[in-house]
């Protein structure tokens, strides 16, 4: 019997299946050389010379937990910072935030945020005391793995008035042009009382 697959709507031409079947009652095996990117694939093998006759498998594939996620983070002492741990598991990992090799103890300006994809921690106005390496764990019935993220916070970088700055230059600009223009009028004044030729050279 020739048979065919149709991995997610598309024919396999090369799956790496091995498919013993001895009649058309007798039940199909299957073995895969799976990896945790075939988990939840639909497979469908069909006869060819019979389309209406065929069986779906979806593969259950189980795999340790995989993590990711930036390693380092540097934030200005205020800002919020978000460490995100990416986590691909099967079955579903059990996680946890660890910090300096201890329990994670939540502050009010901490909170986390889990799903089955990843796991979150959000500060709020991170401080100087938020310095330090923290760990997500993550634990399955297979085995148990680590991540661990770095976070440096720096000093708040001071900031300088601007609008202040630029008051007060405009009050010192006006202030030397009307000082500027009494001058030149009584200069004006004095040449007129005097008609002398050292008013020339005033002006």
């Amino acid at each position: 019997i020739r048979l065919k697959f149709i991995k997610d709507g598309t024919e396999d031409q090369q799956p790496n299946t091995k498919v013993q079947i001895s009649s058309l009652n007798d039940s199909i095996s299957a073995t895969c050389d799976d990896n945790e990117n075939d988990n939840g694939i639909t497979f469908t093998c069909k006869l060819r010379r019979n389309q209406s006759m065929s069986i779906s498998v979806v593969l259950n594939v189980t795999f340790p937990p995989l993590l990711s996620g930036n390693d380092f983070q540097t934030a200005e002492e205020g800002s919020d910072v978000k460490l995100v741990c990416n986590v691909k598991s099967n079955p579903r990992a059990q996680m946890m935030w660890y910090r300096d090799s201890g329990i994670l103890n939540l502050e009010t300006h901490h909170r986390i945020q889990q799903t089955s994809e990843y796991l979150q921690l959000s500060i709020t106005k991170v401080k100087k005391s938020d310095n330090g390496t923290y760990s997500c764990i993550a634990s399955s019935l297979i085995e148990t793995k680590t991540k661990d993220f770095h976070l440096i916070v720096k000093d708040k970088a001071s900031t300088v008035p601007i609008e202040p700055i630029i008051a007060a230059c405009v009050v010192v600009f006006l202030t030397l042009v009307f000082g500027l223009i009494a001058r030149r009028k009584r200069i004006m004044k004095l040449c007129r009382r005097d008609q002398g030729p050292q008013c020339r050279t005033a002006l």
